[in-house]
């Protein structure tokens, strides 16, 4: 399924050049783009399970929909329902689509202050998004965190701006509190603050700022150097569109009247911030740049040119230019042969199921919590949905077990949360991705009281009893039963 959507995403990016271009050799060179920078694009063929990679392809559909919407005269409600269903397919797979639905509003919004779209579009758009959200929260068992995020929130603002004061918003204070990490995680990638949520996102390598070479790889395969240029061309006419408008009482037909591409390049600046503050999601950047770099073959931006090179030659030039480092780039990919391989883990799963009950409850690290309850069938108290404010409760006091508190403290913490079992594994508790990144550094933050003491985890590992028994063990995973007396 996983690689069934990404080829079909593939031809959705064909597509959307081409629609958005208006020319079959901007689809082209759309795609040629993603396979040229496919290392930057996806990370579908390293990990194929991530939750982005079910999730991604119909973000790729629903952003082509809503240039359908911004470039139609009249919007018709097959078109508004299709962006609803995207939206959804987008949203449930995978926590982080807020985000990214969140600075497309933002976008939209910004081409209606600028007059790019009127008032009747914009508020058929966030109606198509209100209904969207609304499924999913029922979807999704009535998850507050959708309610409660900064999409949500200016959803609602932009309604208000449109219906219920027009000229002046009077702002709401909302709970936030389910958010509130996500404030926290911002302030701590700008300031030198940290706790031990944030700590847990910002040791995670993909939490990075973006990597220093990812610009050069961009300008060696000259998808940045085109980008810029079409970047720019776009603003300078947007300007002058804009000022024009100003002097004249009403708006002129001009070839630029449209908000499509203008959506795109404020899209394009809100996908670059969150690429340079959050590594991993340079995946929205990459591909949106290379959808960007069909705009080259659009006679709305660059029909000037084309009196004197046609659309064809002018695509098949830069394509040669990329071909020589984008070329490289694809066969150091397909030199790249492994298997992925866990028989200790296979181990694991195989005794949970042989000589556990099926209502046993488990802890541990929330990847391996995962396979448990995927593969197993057990009940677990935390799995990597890290964003839901419950969930993190929970996942810290299972993480206890990696600090320097009592045994009996933690134990008794396990109890209450009904663990029968807690699976542990010794890299989680020495390994570190940076300093101050391992597990009982990360609790030294906030657990000043036991700073110091030989970790929890260290000492579990050599003898648990008398507050937890081993009852299996490889050389991965130890599983601890939790002792009752």
């Amino acid at each position: 399924m996983i690689f069934f959507l990404n080829g079909l995403m593939v031809s959705a990016l064909f597509l959307y050049g081409t629609y958005l271009s208006g020319s079959r050799f901007g689809g082209m060179l759309t795609v040629a783009c993603f396979f040229f920078n496919h290392g930057e694009s996806t990370r579908v063929m390293w990990t194929p399970p991530l939750r982005e990679s079910f999730s991604y392809p119909f973000l790729v559909v629903q952003m082509l929909l809503l240039t359908y919407i911004l470039r139609a005269q009249n919007v018709n409600r097959r078109s508004l329902i299709a962006l609803s269903v995207s939206n959804v397919f987008f949203m449930l797979p995978w926590q982080f689509a807020q985000f990214v639905l969140l600075t497309q509003v933002m976008s939209v919004f910004a081409i209606y202050v600028v007059g790019f779209i009127d008032a009747c579009k914009l508020q058929k758009i966030l109606y198509a998004h209100m209904a969207s959200l609304a499924v999913c929260f029922v979807l999704m068992f009535g998850n507050a965190m959708l309610l409660t995020s900064y999409y949500a929130a200016s959803l609602a603002v932009c309604w208000a701006t449109l219906e219920v004061c027009p000229k002046y918003l009077k702002m709401c204070r909302n709970d936030i509190s389910l958010w509130a990490h996500i404030s926290n995680l911002l302030k701590a990638k700008l300031t030198g603050y940290r706790d031990f949520d944030t700590s847990m996102y910002l040791c995670a390598v993909e939490f990075d700022f973006m990597e220093k070479e990812t610009p050069i790889r961009y300008m060696k395969t000259l998808l940045l150097p085109l980008v810029f240029f079409i970047f720019v061309t776009i603003v300078v006419m947007a300007f002058r569109y804009v000022v024009s408008s100003k002097k004249s009482t009403q708006r002129q037909v001009a070839p630029f009247k449209q908000g499509e591409m203008v959506y795109h390049a404020v899209q394009l600046i809100l996908f670059t911030v969150l690429a340079i503050l959050i590594m991993r999601l340079k995946l929205f950047l990459t591909p949106h740049m290379c959808i960007m770099a069909s705009l080259i073959c659009s006679k709305q931006l660059f029909g000037w040119v084309f009196c004197k090179v046609s659309p064809g030659t002018l695509a098949i030039a830069i394509l040669a230019l990329m071909a020589y480092e984008g070329t490289a780039n694809i066969q150091k990919e397909w030199n790249i042969v492994g298997e992925f391989s866990n028989l200790p883990q296979e181990e694991l799963l195989l005794w949970i199921k042989a000589h556990t009950k099926k209502d046993a409850v488990f802890a541990g690290a929330m990847p391996t919590m995962a396979s448990v309850k995927l593969s197993a069938l057990r009940p677990v108290v935390n799995h990597p949905h890290y964003e839901d404010a419950d969930l993190r409760a929970r996942t810290k006091i299972v993480y206890s077990m990696f600090s320097r508190k009592p045994a009996r403290e933690v134990k008794n913490e396990l109890l209450k949360l009904g663990v029968n079992y807690f699976i542990l594994e010794d890299s989680w508790c020495l390994r570190r991705t940076s300093p101050g990144c391992s597990l009982p550094e990360i609790w030294d933050i906030e657990d000043l009281a036991n700073a110091g003491k030989t970790p929890l985890c260290i000492l579990m590992s050599k003898d648990p009893r008398p507050y937890f028994r081993t009852v299996f063990s490889n050389s991965l995973f130890k599983v601890l039963e939790v002792t009752r007396e």
